[in-house]
């Protein structure tokens, strides 16, 4: 049922992007105006009391209590579980935003600071790392610890709606766990389906940087239909191969690439940028958190922060659900160390690196990155790339790392919403893979061609707030289902 519910909504809603692309997109942007207008501040302290109740599991009473039976071990090394954490989590983010939002925030800063000075081009950084840190792997480990939890300690299905039993018992199997299971999937295909068509443009930003090829739509379609050959058959071969090996050799290629950023830019200027950047973002984090502009018009937070809260927890589903299927075996503690600090520390050291490297460019006029970033964000992070020592070879190495993210966030999309849509089995059918990595796929093509690619971002990001609401409860029932078993 949940198969052929979800399957139907996301074929109208793509249907009605292909005819009418013009009315979705603007009942979206309305719709989406109103929420950012209005909910805010829900967002601002949702997100905050995530991140609160993962410090509160770390340390916690709870702390020792293992996903899984008490003498089970992790199926993954360390290793093999962090790179398959960013496979199914910021991976295309870091990579696409990397350059591209320090640069723009340089130009157009958050409220209180004046464009192109030094102030803001701390405040750049600063507000960048907040947004890739702590607030959205909050999201993540609270439906990733709430499902293994559930799944391998309790022995429930692998499903959302299993998450809340301790509140709602058996209704977890009837029509309200259905719909929950519903939301989740739609919300999963959405959010997938959005990233797939950004993370095409990218590539084919980057080839035609490096190349000079065309940048257009046949490019994107051409990339979108070689990638969904690689990811379904990297899905075949299922998480223990295709995934995990990909995964890892994208951990091993994003450092080489960062490291080589590092010694060929401005290297003192970066390690005193991350300094800075890490000492005010600790030291302002609070007020980070919970800061809005009431007295403005709320303008540059609803852009910028509401819509990266709002467009992680319409993911959360997905992404939560992979860690869950990665963690059997992980204390408590390691798993929120691991899936919150760890994440963390990496995307602050990445966007210190790429988007300091990017600014140090900007401010002292190397190249105008802001100029083509401000019409075509994916070219921002290739410009950065082209314009230091190795160029060519280091354009090379993005381009290759944002096709394997490409390829690992669809591979591992189509496992959950395979499990989603097969009562919660870690073992779906593998036509079950191949029908919702193609429905992916076209979802993306289509939107592409009708221009309702950022109506479909919209409606995902609007999707957010019902399941703002779920994850909430969802930490209720996870405190009165550890609360249990103690």
């Amino acid at each position: 049922m949940v198969f052929y519910v979800s399957l139907s909504i996301i074929i109208a809603f793509v249907a009605w992007g292909a005819i009418n692309p013009s009315h979705l997109s603007e009942t979206s942007s309305t719709a989406m105006s109103g929420m950012k207008e209005y909910f805010s501040w829900f967002y601002m302290l949702a997100t905050t009391i995530f991140v609160l109740t993962c410090l509160y599991l770390a340390i916690g009473p709870y702390r020792h209590l293992k996903l899984g039976p008490p003498d089970s071990k992790p199926d993954y090394s360390f290793f093999s579980w962090l790179g398959l954490l960013f496979a199914a989590g910021m991976g295309v983010g870091l990579v696409f935003w990397g350059v591209a939002e320090p640069v723009l925030h340089y130009m157009e800063p958050p409220p209180g600071y004046e464009a192109e000075s030094e102030a803001a081009a701390e405040a750049a950084l600063k507000y960048s790392v907040f947004h890739w840190a702590l607030q959205p792997w909050g999201v993540f480990a609270i439906i990733g610890l709430t499902m293994a939890f559930f799944k391998f300690r309790k022995k429930r299905p692998g499903l959302i709606s299993h998450a809340f039993y301790p509140l709602i018992g058996d209704k977890a199997n009837g029509p309200l766990g259905k719909v929950i299971n519903i939301f989740a999937t739609l919300a999963t295909a959405v959010g997938v389906a959005t990233t797939f068509g950004l993370s095409a443009m990218q590539v084919s930003g980057g080839i035609s940087e490096v190349f000079g090829t065309p940048n257009n739509i046949t490019s994107q379609l051409i990339i979108i239909a070689i990638i969904t050959v690689l990811f379904l058959i990297s899905a075949l071969s299922g998480v223990d191969k295709g995934i995990r090996y990909l995964s890892t050799s994208n951990i091993i290629i994003a450092g080489v690439l960062m490291i080589l950023v590092l010694f060929l830019g401005p290297t003192v200027f970066l390690l005193e940028s991350f300094t800075t950047t890490v000492g005010q973002y600790l030291g302002e984090y609070i007020p980070l958190s919970l800061s809005l502009d009431p007295y403005g018009d709320d303008y540059w937070f609803g852009d910028w922060t509401i819509f990266f809260w709002a467009w992680v927890i319409a993911w959360g589903p997905y992404v939560g659900t992979f860690i869950a299927r990665i963690s059997r075996g992980r204390t408590i503690r390691e798993f929120v160390l691991g899936v919150l600090f760890v994440p963390a520390l990496l995307g602050a050291i990445w966007f210190s690196v790429m988007g300091g490297t990017g600014l140090h460019m900007q401010v002292n006029e190397v190249v105008d990155i802001a100029g083509k970033a401000q019409e075509n964000e994916e070219l921002a992070f290739f410009l950065m790339l082209g314009n230091l020592p190795l160029g060519t070879v280091l354009s090379i190495l993005g381009i290759l790392l944002i096709a394997i993210f490409f390829i690992t966030s669809a591979d591992s999309a189509s496992y959950v919403l395979s499990v989603l849509s097969s009562k919660g089995t870690l073992t779906p059918r593998k036509i079950t893979k191949l029908a919702w990595g193609l429905l992916i796929s076209v979802t993306a093509a289509i939107l592409l061609l009708s221009g309702g690619l950022e109506a479909l971002r919209a409606m995902a990001i609007i999707a957010a707030l019902p399941f703002t609401v779920i994850v909430l409860v969802m930490i209720v029932s996870l405190i009165k289902g550890l609360r249990q078993e103690l």
